[in-house]
């Protein structure tokens, strides 16, 4: 496992923007199962950087009550102390360019003219919202962050390591490829990031490869 780890490594830290933040019109927290995501927009809402927080997330794949991402990201928001009247819920999305377009055409039914969010994802996932945001949506002022952890951390259960590795080598080869199909904007990706890449999908992590 350490030579995965070396090559995941350099690939979660290709993955990061390290945006400096400012004050925005939206916090913007796009769904998954990581309820880490929320609590960040939470922090987020209570420092003063957005008046309003959207939710933006579907019912996933395991099924919670048939609550959608959104509503569970919602009731974390709730309960960390966020008025739910300052909370917009989009509850349709279940990929990241249906979060970015469903919540565009939301906000525009509901009269709300946002110029500028901060995008919160899981820390593997910033690089790709970040590329499909500026392709899908590409006028407003954005940045994206995501919660404070560190690679060690996130991957400590031997189990979750796979499956996140697994996630992370579909995600870089959806970096590279989907520009050319429309869903994002090219990005430069290190050749030392294209060597981890390659490395790992020797080992045989393509669960979540494009068919």
């Amino acid at each position: 496992m350490k030579d995965v780890d070396h090559y995941a490594k350099i690939i979660w830290d290709y993955m990061l923007l390290h945006h400096k933040l400012e004050k925005v019109d939206a916090i913007f927290a796009l769904g998954s199962t990581d309820l880490r995501t929320p609590k960040r927009a939470a922090e987020l809402y209570h420092q003063g950087f957005a008046p309003y927080v959207i939710c933006s997330g579907g019912v996933g794949k395991i099924k919670d009550f048939d609550l959608s991402e959104a509503e569970k990201f919602r009731d974390i928001l709730v309960r960390k102390g966020v008025p739910e009247d300052k909370i917009i819920l989009e509850k349709k999305a279940s990929n990241t360019g249906e979060n970015i377009t469903f919540t565009k055409e939301l906000l525009k039914n509901l009269n709300f003219d946002f110029n500028s969010f901060i995008l919160v994802q899981k820390p593997y996932m910033e690089r790709r919202t970040y590329a499909t945001f500026k392709k899908q949506w590409p006028e407003p002022r954005i940045f994206v962050t995501s919660p404070a952890i560190s690679y060690e951390d996130y991957s400590q259960d031997r189990s979750f390591k796979e499956k996140f590795t697994n996630l992370m080598v579909g995600d870089l080869q959806r970096i590279v490829e989907y520009p050319k199909l429309g869903f994002q904007i090219e990005q430069d990706v290190p050749d030392e990031v294209l060597d981890a890449w390659q490395k790992l999908v020797d080992m045989g992590y393509t669960k979540y490869f494009l068919k």
